[in-house]
């Protein structure tokens, strides 16, 4: 009785395993979704302009997006303008590329954490005439700067506000294919504030607005932008919050003043000490009780959701000729590891290359933030299925394990990429990291029929480069 018993429960826990596995399984589509033979270099192809700023899309239906699960949104904030709170049912991560301000990343069932009081001695104070004023009281929000990299979890609320003289310039990428997302490949924000309703039902194109309807002028055809009190009864709002159904339908209008709006006078909140979170990680680290981490000082409530990208401490790979490398993943931003993601900003020098590779782990959506490059990239047929010159604004997918390079025009190349992988992995060809390197010299003389010099020639002409190859080899070749 035992044996049989022992072989039911083993059965069943590998069953269950199998289909936690099937089930959840991340970024498997269809096989039609990534047939994918031509690849594009691809610019926003929607615009809204809103009374404080605008957001700009991709096509989440361009072959290349369905493929790898994302979209990319490039919003920009003008000086003293709020980008209204939402949520999204997936994952984002939100690059910096100019600009600085603040955000509020607000999870549920969290305690407020900051107070307008110097200290801890109730919730109101006495104010003028004898009347008790009521004080604020929030959670975190974090101030960031131009090379930042933000984390975002499915369904946290967001809202951000430019309080600096500079537009914010934010873009980031929505994590469709995440296991997070149940509902579907489309884009679904949620909105708590603000929005306005379509005029029109014909298709979008670009350059064409509707009549201007108070502040917010709104594209034809675009989608409507209603937050979500507006659905819900007046009065059944009103109860639930306890006060004035008047508040409750300010809260439900939209105003026709778009997701981004002006602020009428500029706002101040109770923020972390800055000098704190400009210190680098190491140093943090080591004036915490025990020299380092271990895991526990950070739970869903206090993860650091920042990183910043510009750092030449904290580079991974450093060149003077060819360039600079700087990842970040979940072992730098622990928060990763939950959202699946992770980020590299890269610069290359004039004419300097980045070494063939694949992504072993991941697809990479690389945005180009200054510079130009040309770019090819390989299917598994041996088809070249991208070969451009790529330049500031371009979107490029590169598909997990297509072997792709780029060298870097006469004014250098600095991008940003997004990877959906929480710990990626790339594979180089050339280079002391490389497969080459770790073959043996037999193997390479037979796979390619060369001469056994050739074949070292291979094997450590690159030998003190990885990555980022300085251009100096292509001009003593010429």
């Amino acid at each position: 009785m035992v044996a049989p018993k022992l072989f039911l429960g083993l059965f069943l826990c590998l069953l269950g395993t199998t289909v936690f596995a099937t089930t959840r399984s991340p970024r498997l589509g269809g096989t039609e979704m990534c047939s994918l033979r031509r690849l594009t270099a691809s610019q926003p192809s929607r615009r809204f302009e809103h009374e404080g700023g605008s957001i700009e899309l991709w096509n989440v239906n361009e072959d290349q997006f369905q493929c790898v699960g994302v979209q990319p949104v490039r919003k920009t904030i003008r000086p003293n303008s709020l980008s209204l709170p939402s949520f999204h049912p997936y994952p984002r991560l939100v690059f910096i590329e100019q600009g600085e301000g603040i955000m509020g990343v607000h999870f549920p069932g969290c305690a407020e954490t900051y107070d307008t009081g110097v200290q801890q001695q109730g919730s109101r104070r006495m104010g003028e005439g004898g009347q008790f004023e009521q004080r604020d009281s929030h959670q975190k929000v974090h101030r960031f700067y131009p090379g930042d990299i933000i984390a975002i979890p499915a369904g946290a609320v967001v809202w951000t506000y430019n309080d600096a003289n500079q537009d914010v310039v934010a873009v980031s990428i929505r994590d469709l294919n995440n296991p997070a997302n149940q509902l579907d490949m489309q884009p679904r924000p949620f909105y708590l504030a603000g929005g306005a309703v379509s005029q029109s039902s014909t298709p979008w194109q670009q350059g064409q607005q509707s009549q201007k309807k108070g502040p917010w002028q709104q594209q034809e055809g675009s989608p409507n932008f209603v937050n979500i009190f507006s659905g819900f009864d007046t009065e059944l709002l009103a109860e639930a919050f306890n006060c004035d159904p008047q508040i409750v339908r300010a809260m439900q209008e939209s105003r026709n003043r778009g997701l981004i709006v002006k602020v009428q006078q500029p706002m101040q909140f109770i923020t972390p000490d800055e000098q704190q979170l400009r210190q680098p990680r190491q140093q943090q680290q080591q004036q915490q009780p025990g020299g380092g981490s271990n895991g526990f000082e950070e739970t869903i409530c206090s993860e650091k959701l920042l990183y910043n990208l510009d750092s030449q401490r904290e580079a991974d790979i450093f060149s003077r000729q060819a360039g600079k490398l700087n990842s970040v993943n979940q072992h730098k931003l622990p928060i990763l590891s939950y959202l699946d993601l992770s980020a590299e900003k890269g610069n290359l020098q004039p004419n300097a290359m980045f070494s063939p590779n694949w992504a072993m782990k991941n697809h990479v959506i690389l945005y180009v933030l200054r510079g130009d490059a040309r770019i090819q990239i390989v299917s598994n047929s041996g088809e070249t299925v991208f070969d451009q010159q790529v330049n500031r604004g371009d979107v490029v997918v590169i598909p997990q394990f297509f072997a792709s390079t780029a060298q870097a025009g006469q004014s250098g190349f600095e991008w940003v990429g997004f990877k959906t992988s929480g710990s990626p992995m790339k594979s180089p060809v050339a280079g002391y990291t490389s497969v080459f390197r770790a073959m043996p010299l037999e193997v390479i003389t037979n796979a390619y029929q060369i001469s056994p010099s050739q074949a070292q020639n291979l094997k450590t002409n690159r030998e003190t480069e990885s990555f980022l190859l300085s251009p100096q080899w292509t001009s003593q070749r010429s």
